[in-house]
């Protein structure tokens, strides 16, 4: 797929920068792309390899956008990085503190060169307190959140639930929240500011709801014991006759008693369904009737029955279910199979315009085109 900066996207027009790195900026980078923005994504020659390093076209992350190489360490490839950070509405970076100033690309000098620049900022720790200049990845930062400790089964160790909570969920996308107000407010008083986005900040925020179930006593510090962390029988994943698994989530009573009589259960049978003492054995219940069933057979029972339920699918399966082809969930570049951009907008819709970039191949393009000279 050949590359197209242009879009007519929620986000056409917007100009940003995207210090090359790993994680959360390149997925805020990923949104704001799809939306319609021209990112263009600088990589610094001789920066640190990846720990998974993968061909380009894999990199999902890094699609919809050019690639330009810049030399950092010398002071006219910083001249370079000046002058299009000063034609740039939005710069952002995943670097650990420091870093962009040694690079004399830092908040200070980037809004002399652009006064209205939204200037992202996305760490582990933020960029204050004792731990700011710390290594770390999406797990440490969950597990300092309180997150981590949360996750998994009763009397069991902490589930890591991939990368998604520090890294994506609470790094990329409350960094994208605050790339978006930021600009803007920008658009209104032409006045730039830095978006200070830390992961454990967000995984922090990812909890809320659960911190108010805590101070409302409605909450165990006994992981796998609560309603919402697979603790409740009608709240959890169950392993089907062929080896599958099936996830059920009937918190509330008329969806509870759909899912029974589904199953062919009878409701009268079963203990009360609040007394957590009795949940134990609702849960052998809910596993011998399920356990008898394969997958399809459960499926076929409790789908459009309103209880609260659904497959747990593969990342091989998920792309084919009726479900996701009905709304074009996910598309395929190059071969490679990917979510599609979201949110969908009705009257400007993103789109997926170019596949992953090699590093630095657009160049020549990008400097003709933002600066207007060849390199």
């Amino acid at each position: 797929m050949a590359s197209d900066n242009t879009s007519h996207g929620p986000l056409s027009g917007m100009r940003v920068i995207e210090m090359a790195g790993f994680g959360p900026a390149p997925f805020c980078a990923m949104m704001l792309a799809d939306m319609g923005a021209d990112v263009v994504r600088v990589e610094r020659a001789g920066a640190p390899e990846r720990g998974l390093p993968i061909p380009a076209k894999f990199e999902v992350l890094n699609r919809n956008r050019r690639s330009i190489a810049i030399d950092l360490k010398t002071s006219e490839g910083q001249q370079t990085l000046h002058e299009l950070i000063a034609k740039a509405d939005v710069l952002i970076e995943g670097f650990r503190p420091g870093v962009m100033e040694r690079l004399n690309a830092g908040p200070q000098t980037c809004l002399a060169l652009q006064p209205a620049l939204v200037y992202g900022r996305v760490t582990g720790y933020g960029q204050q307190g004792p731990m700011a200049g710390e290594a770390g990845h999406d797990l440490n930062y969950i597990a300092l959140s309180g997150v981590l400790d949360a996750i998994g089964q009763q009397n069991g160790e902490p589930v890591v639930p991939l990368n998604l909570v520090g890294d994506f969920g609470g790094g990329g996308m409350l960094l994208l929240a605050g790339v978006l107000a930021a600009y803007v407010e920008a658009l209104r008083s032409g006045e730039g500011q830095v978006v200070d986005a830390a992961m454990t900040d967000g995984a922090n925020l990812l909890m809320a709801s659960t911190y108010g179930l805590k101070a409302a006593g409605h909450w165990a510090m006994q992981r796998g014991t609560n309603v919402l962390d697979g603790g409740a029988p009608w709240y959890s994943a169950y392993r089907t006759k062929d080896g599958h698994y099936v996830s059920v989530a009937a918190v509330e009573p008329r969806f509870y008693e759909n899912l029974v009589v589904g199953l062919g259960m009878d409701l009268a049978a079963l203990p009360p369904r609040n007394n957590r003492a009795d949940w134990s054995a609702i849960r052998s219940a809910f596993a011998q009737a399920i356990g008898s069933l394969d997958r399809v057979e459960v499926d076929e029972r409790l789908r459009g029955l309103d209880a609260c339920y659904a497959p747990v699918l593969s990342m091989s399966e998920a792309p084919d279910h009726p479900q996701m082809l009905a709304r074009n969930a996910f598309i395929a570049i190059e071969g490679v199979v990917q979510p599609a951009p979201a949110p969908r907008f009705s009257r400007t819709p993103s789109q997926v315009k170019s596949r992953p970039p090699e590093p630095g191949c657009h160049t020549q393009e990008v400097f003709a085109e933002w600066l207007g000279r060849a390199t």
